[in-house]
């Protein structure tokens, strides 16, 4: 990919993003979260010093800094906020750290890397990479500004940008290591970004959730010849097939962040879909991406790309 430059980022955000997103806020209030997987990584090399909550933070200025251009060439206003989420500091993820952080190394380099800063790596395909604790969001503090932000929202915004990367991960104070009361303080961890959105979307009882992906939706034989996509799934179809598992990358956490929106949001009518970010504007309406819903007929939907009709009902689940 292209080197992790402000002028790449911005250029992406400008090209690809933001006129996505517009065509979104055309006819429904958004609210826009990001990732910071690479942009944390870097920092953490650069200043290894530094506890993730912090780089964190600065990700999310960072980030928001160049979203809020790419957004302001469309005469889009944007908000961009240093959310902050509670987490559990005793939540077992911190003792079993598994969230990718950072570029990938070689085994020399990775060895050297966990002797010289006492990093944890893992295997990441044929190569390694950092693993950080991801505990679980459990409350967004700046939930309410969001909620007012979005009663003044108009085509032209404002755009609530939130949630950077998940969120700077704190607790009350008292509750780690410090003892100021009624404080907060950050923990060395990251939070999933696509958890921290479900959460979001159902604290403000959204009607769905989008995670877009540079890949398309969700996949059955992905990379061969006999791939194809849902263009449906219930949520008890993925469960029970555990679809995106087994996917490259990010796919498995993206699912599962989508089935726990559904199944926990208070609006019955509640969906999510996963697609690609070129197909925004199509995936509301179900013509692009992979819908997620409790109930769909026959469990679960594909597209029939090569014949005349757009999709077909499969009565037998598959196990992608």
């Amino acid at each position: 990919g292209e080197r992790l430059t402000i002028e790449n980022q911005l250029r992406a955000a400008r090209n690809d993003a933001a006129p996505a997103i517009k065509k979104l806020m055309e006819t429904n209030q958004i609210i826009f979260t990001h990732g910071n997987g690479p942009q944390v990584g870097e920092l953490a090399l650069e200043r290894s010093a530094a506890t993730f909550d912090v780089l964190g933070a600065e990700t999310q200025g960072q980030i928001g800094y160049i979203f809020a251009q790419a957004f302001a060439s469309l005469d889009i206003m944007t908000v961009a906020i240093v959310t902050q989420v509670e987490v559990d500091p005793q939540d077992p993820a911190f003792s079993k750290p598994s969230k990718f952080v950072g570029p990938v190394y070689g085994a020399k380099e990775a060895s050297a890397l966990s002797n010289s800063l006492g990093w944890t790596l893992k295997p990441d395909g044929e190569y390694f990479r950092r693993v950080v604790a991801s505990p679980k969001p459990l409350r967004i503090l700046q939930l309410e500004a969001v909620r007012a932000l979005l009663e003044v929202q108009t085509p032209n915004g404002p755009l609530p940008i939130v949630c950077g990367g998940g969120g700077v991960p704190v607790t009350r104070m008292g509750n780690s290591f410090a003892n100021i009361p009624s404080g907060y303080e950050g923990l060395e961890a990251v939070i999933d970004k696509d958890r921290c959105g479900a959460l979001l979307a159902r604290e403000l009882q959204a009607d769905g959730y989008i995670i877009l992906t540079d890949g398309g939706g969700i996949w059955e034989n992905f990379g061969k010849p006999n791939a194809r996509e849902m263009k449906a799934a219930s949520t008890a179809y993925l469960k029970e097939t555990g679809a995106g598992a087994k996917f490259p990358g990010s796919m498995g956490p993206k699912v599962e962040a989508a089935i726990e929106f559904v199944e926990n949001s208070s609006n019955p009518n509640a969906w999510a879909a996963l697609g690609d970010l070129k197909d925004a504007s199509e995936i509301v309406f179900n013509r692009e991406g992979t819908l997620i819903k409790k109930a769909v007929e026959g469990e679960v939907q594909w597209y029939d790309r090569a014949g005349k009709n757009m999709w077909k009902v499969d009565k037998v689940p598959r196990f992608p």
